[in-house]
């Protein structure tokens, strides 16, 4: 069990919980050390499991997945936390961002892609449910934003906000890294940010 990294599972719903604990029990890199259904159950088993990742719903019964966010992050700040939701408005994300959530993924998301995200979160990258951020980038939607960044900027930008390293980036743009990390360095610059959390942030503010 030393070797393996240790999921904690945070759902008020049974079904949900067994569901992503079969899931993840079928990988050997993982193992589920506990789960929980309220917040306040969760505070007292994250003490005596010591999760490197917990899946965190964002609606529980004496609380909400972004405060849980907040308040785990300011006294476990080394856990990695993706809030698991059935609610996909921009606000709740942004927020979801703010309080240091590591990914943010709707309920109705594939299993692959769950897989997907948690590998991606554990490498120290954000991961964001695509059809939700496909949702919420619409380019055409902020003029100003055109005057601002290139296309090829733009087509960037929406990927960091989905949580794509540069090495994915520059596969699905057909360009190479380092070409990819030139173009993230200027985005950085023309938008005022200082690493890619405060890029997605902004993208996501700016297409609201």
């Amino acid at each position: 069990m030393e070797n393996k990294i240790n999921i904690m599972i945070v759902d008020d719903h049974a079904v949900v919980r067994l569901g992503l604990a079969s899931l993840l029990e079928k990988n050997d890199a993982y193992n589920v050390c506990c789960d929980a259904e309220t917040s306040a159950e969760t505070f007292n088993k994250i003490a005596t499991s010591a999760p490197d990742l917990i899946l965190l719903d964002y609606k529980l019964p004496d609380g909400d997945g972004v405060t849980m966010c907040y308040q785990i992050k300011k006294k476990y700040p080394a856990i990695k936390i993706i809030i698991v939701s059935a609610f996909c408005d921009d606000y709740i994300i942004k927020e979801a961002l703010q309080a240091g959530a590591d990914g943010y993924l709707m309920k109705t998301i594939d299993r692959k892609m769950i897989l997907s995200s948690i590998e991606r979160v554990l490498s120290g990258e954000k991961s964001f449910d695509p059809s939700l951020i496909h949702n919420l980038v619409n380019p055409s939607q902020d003029k100003e934003l055109h005057t601002e960044l290139t296309l090829q900027e733009i087509e960037i930008i929406s990927r960091i906000a989905q949580g794509f390293t540069n090495k994915e980036i520059g596969k699905e743009m057909f360009i190479a890294e380092k070409t990819v990390r030139n173009y993230i360095s200027r985005i950085f610059e023309k938008i005022g940010v200082n690493n890619r959390t405060e890029a997605a942030l902004y993208w996501i503010d700016r297409n609201k």
